[in-house]
């Protein structure tokens, strides 16, 4: 079997990765979304018509990876440290930049998607 759970991703699967990742469905999909198997087995899939051989577990944690390594350096780069890099940082700040926002409002509020709705304000029904 050639990518076992212990194989690096090559600079050509990370790429490959990347493309499907930022094409706008699956980045909407993976914002709004805490239980994503669904995506990532089809982000495999994907990635399989790419030649790349990947199951989605092995997907979902290079994804998380990514989206860590990306956060530090971009938290050292907002903090004055530019030392830090990554490799893929500029294909990820542009797959990544409006995500911040989701993720404040879901941290924030703690809420159900219907609450999050733009009608209706999570503080003023609280407030009893």
């Amino acid at each position: 079997m050639e990518s076992g759970a212990g194989k690096h991703w090559t600079e050509e699967e990370v790429k490959a990765l990347l493309s499907v990742w930022s094409e706008k469905n699956i980045r909407k999909q993976l914002q709004g979304t805490l239980r994503n198997k669904g995506i990532f087995i089809y982000i495999a899939k994907r990635l399989q018509e790419l030649g790349v051989c990947r199951d989605w577990k092995q997907c979902r944690a290079k994804y998380k990876n990514l989206k860590y390594e990306y956060r530090m350096v971009k938290y050292a780069h907002n903090s004055g440290d530019v030392t830090k890099t990554m490799k893929f940082f500029h294909d990820l700040d542009a797959i990544l930049r409006y995500e911040p926002v989701t993720q404040l409002a879901e941290e924030n509020c703690r809420c159900s998607a219907t609450e999050t709705q733009p009608n209706t304000s999570p503080t003023t029904e609280r407030k009893q």
